[in-house]
């Protein structure tokens, strides 16, 4: 086989890509190279079993409920009249914009012995809640993990279940299946590849949490990471547990990969006929409407009320012009990463369709490995080749000229963004590679067969019909760029504070309540990008 058809442009693209991508999780795994220390011993030991059953209990806990919040959501407002449908459409995606960690914060004041709940059960009935659960436990952090993580799996699949068109449900019905049974046997498994999208997502996110899970003073291996690295100074000890989530990150992978492997799933027509949908009996609808409130009151209105109160005990003494500052660079690190990563994506998941052998989806895999990484250890990880690459460049330039910088690449902006791009790829990809998947071949050999060129193929042909995954994946690179704290707190450049970061100060001090207005400008910023998108974005034909 000629070498232009194993390696084309496309191809050496994203083999330059990974490298770019992987050298940082390289360098931390680099310490792999060296025999065990006496941490890794001991954590062997004594700890590991505790860590394997914390991470997989809570892993499993939030890849079930945001399954069933996600995707019964998803197919109630997809496929049913009930009362409030077209405000919980685009509302129960509001979660999204609460940081985990502030979520948090927030759900274990409101439970805590001295919070609202339980002060007033104990007015009411002069004794607290012997059948409350301890907040700061396991099952609170899946709780709040849940109602932090839905969205990714309720946006994806509500797109999937909008998109499967009223035809498929029509075969369907004719075939004999009751609309419950079409949903199970027809338009789930249609919807497959999106609702994995956000699964996946949900299940990296998990894995690499690191905030949250410290909030609730609960083990896993993202906080034995940071323990080994900053408390005993033990690289080798936290690459071992990186390399360990980054290998059940490739085990989640393979076992999607493989089920799906002669399995395809295209859009039968572009201009399919939207789902029509089903008028559900009074007590019914709001019973549906009961439960969507619900969920939305856990996972934002509640929060929103504690953090607004707080706000107003604090806003007199804490805010200052600094808040500007720091929301103006929150929102621009956020831009400019959506922006490069949606080019990223929609670069990747095309030269992965124009060259689907396995060697090129094991470096698309790759690719995203950075998703599954704390913060913290990806935040050295990029830090250790740019500076490395920092001082070569300073040394050629100072050798070929008489001018000496002062900064290149380290101690800027770049580096942010480099980190960030690492962290997030998998995000952007997800939802493009999705979407990529729907797209027929016969489209693009037709198009060939009219004499375009492969750029002219992605131009006319696939971009307009991956708009929807293009904007999820950049909605949620957005939000969560915005939201990120370790690498912009390890990597920024000094004095250069976003709000996250200002939410770390505080938090890290005891500061809960002067935290609540950062946290709150965090979360009103995130829901800018959640707004615009879903009401600028073209509609659904059903809402027309």
């Amino acid at each position: 086989m000629h070498i232009n058809r194993i390696l084309d442009r496309w191809s050496f693209g994203l083999i330059l890509l990974g490298i770019a991508v992987v050298t940082p999780i390289a360098v931390v795994l680099s310490a792999l190279l060296f025999p065990p220390d006496e941490h890794w011993s001991h954590m062997l030991g004594h700890d590991m079993g505790r860590l394997l059953a914390n991470t997989f209990g809570i892993l499993a806990g939030v890849l079930f409920f945001t399954t069933v919040l996600g995707v019964g959501l998803a197919w109630l407002v997809a496929a049913c009249d009930f009362p409030g449908r077209r405000f919980f459409r685009w509302a129960m995606i509001l979660p999204f914009a609460f940081p985990t960690y502030v979520l948090g914060y927030v759900w274990i004041d409101i439970l805590d012995l001295a919070g609202p709940v339980q002060q007033s059960y104990l007015r009411l009935f002069g004794e607290r809640p012997t059948w409350l659960p301890n907040p700061q436990s396991v099952w609170g952090l899946v709780f709040v993990m849940s109602l932090a993580f839905y969205p990714y799996v309720f946006m994806l699949a509500r797109g999937a279940f909008e998109q499967q068109g009223q035809r498929a449900m029509e075969v369907a019905r004719i075939l004999g299946r009751t609309p419950r049974q079409a949903f199970f046997s027809v338009l789930l498994p249609m919807a497959r590849p999106w609702i994995t999208a956000g699964l996946l997502l949900v299940a990296m996110e998990t894995l690499a949490d690191f905030g949250t899970v410290a909030t609730f003073n609960v083990d896993t291996f993202t906080t034995a990471i940071y323990k080994a690295w900053f408390g005993f100074f033990s690289l080798n000890t936290a690459a071992r547990l990186a390399a360990m989530l980054v290998f059940f990150t490739l085990i989640l992978l393979f076992i999607e990969k493989w089920t799906q492997r002669r399995k395809r799933f295209y859009q039968v027509a572009v201009s399919d006929q939207a789902m029509r949908r089903f008028v559900l009996p009074t007590a019914t609808g709001w019973a549906v409407f009961a439960l969507f409130a619900a969920v939305l009151a856990l996972g934002f209105v509640i929060p929103m009320i504690h953090l607004a109160y707080w706000v107003f005990e604090t806003f007199g003494e804490e805010f200052d012009g600094r808040y500007w500052v720091w929301l103006r660079n929150t929102m621009g690190l956020g831009i400019s990463a959506a922006a490069l990563l949606g080019l990223l994506a929609c670069f990747a998941a095309y030269a992965q369709r124009l060259n689907p052998r396995p060697w090129v989806r094991f470096l698309v895999a790759l690719c995203t490995m950075g998703y599954a990484l704390p913060g913290t250890v990806l935040a050295v990880g990029v830090y250790i080749p740019l500076v490395w690459l920092d001082d070569q460049l300073y040394e050629v330039i100072t050798a070929w000229t008489s001018w000496e910088p002062r900064v290149l690449i380290n101690g800027t902006v770049a580096i942010i963004l480099y980190g960030y791009a690492v962290r997030f790829m998998a995000v952007s990809f997800q939802p493009v590679e999705a979407a990529m998947q729907r797209i027929r071949p016969a489209m693009d050999e037709a198009a060939r067969g009219l004499g375009a060129s492969r750029l002219r193929i992605l131009h006319r042909i696939h971009l307009p019909l991956l708009r929807g995954g293009v904007l999820s994946g950049c909605l949620i690179v957005l939000v969560d760029v915005m939201k990120e704290m370790p690498i912009t707190l390890m990597t920024r450049p000094l004095g250069w504070d976003t709000l996250a970061v200002r939410i770390f100060e505080l938090t890290s001090e005891g500061h809960y309540e002067r935290a609540a207005l950062p946290s709150m400008m965090l979360v009103l910023a995130g829901l800018l990008p959640v707004l615009f998108l879903m009401f600028v974005a073209p509609k659904n034909a059903a809402e027309e």
